[in-house]
């Protein structure tokens, strides 16, 4: 870890309110990222609030929205973000083989069209920097202008989670060991 979490007691007034709401929430606890961001406490609130509209409020369950979080994981090689959502999606319901096949970089195989089409928009976003108008025009169809807007959200915050968890070099728990080669 390259930087120091700090505890709640060594946390300015404004840190310790950021914390405070983010236990407060729907995770009942800090997002791991979020101690990085408290460095800078008001981006912490603001990324921490939509962490958790992505998490918990978009129109996906949780095996249809950790795709393009496990996708983002995958494309970045962020490994605490991937040993994270691995376990979210299997508690929501994604097949194994699923989650193997996006860890090993091959298309995995889908019975539900919807999370075939957020694979491929997240896939394009982060490989292609954009969606092609045929992919898009799909996508809309599917999955309407709205789950399109929260996909490209999903795999914007889940960028800068990998990024920051990346960068700050956050750990894995003891025993745990890294999948993404």
């Amino acid at each position: 870890m390259r930087l120091k979490l700090l505890s709640p007691g060594e946390m300015n007034e404004s840190q310790r309110q950021t914390y405070d709401e983010s236990i407060a929430g729907k995770r009942g606890k800090p997002p791991a990222p979020m101690m990085a961001w408290l460095n800078s406490p008001d981006m912490a609130r603001h990324a921490t609030r939509l962490g958790e509209v992505l998490r918990y409020d978009t129109m996906f369950p949780a095996k249809l929205s950790e795709i393009a979080i496990l996708v983002t994981a995958r494309h970045w090689t962020a490994h605490y973000e991937w040993w994270a959502h691995k376990r979210l999606a299997l508690a929501g319901g994604m097949k194994p083989e699923i989650i193997d096949a996006i860890r090993d970089r091959r298309t995995p195989e889908f019975d539900d069209p919807k999370g075939k089409m957020i694979y491929d928009l997240a896939k394009s976003l982060h490989e292609g920097h954009g969606v092609e108008k045929g992919l898009y025009d799909a996508a809309v169809a599917l999955l309407s202008e709205r789950g399109v807007v929260e996909v490209i959200g999903l795999c914007g915050y889940y960028t800068m989670v990998s990024m920051t968890l990346n960068t700050f070099e956050f750990e894995l728990p003891e025993g745990e060991a890294k999948e993404l080669a």
